[in-house]
């Protein structure tokens, strides 16, 4: 048996908007239903966002050099 609980949270206007557009949900509780259903079976998010994105840059530069 699941057990249902009920979770708020506060967001900025803009990035609540954002999150509509990127879900292609019209309510808010959907979108954010989506987008939590999404990280929790994403296997991208089990990964350190800073240091992805430390790598991208590293990596970008690299390429650069390179050149």
């Amino acid at each position: 048996m699941v057990k249902i609980v009920h979770a708020q949270t506060v967001l900025a206007e803009d990035d609540l908007i954002a999150l509509k557009e990127k879900t292609g949900e019209k309510h808010t509780k959907d979108a954010i239903a989506k987008a939590i259903e999404h990280y929790l079976h994403c296997s991208y998010t089990d990964d350190d966002p800073l240091k992805a994105k430390l790598e991208r840059v590293v990596k970008k530069r690299s390429n650069k050099q390179q050149r």
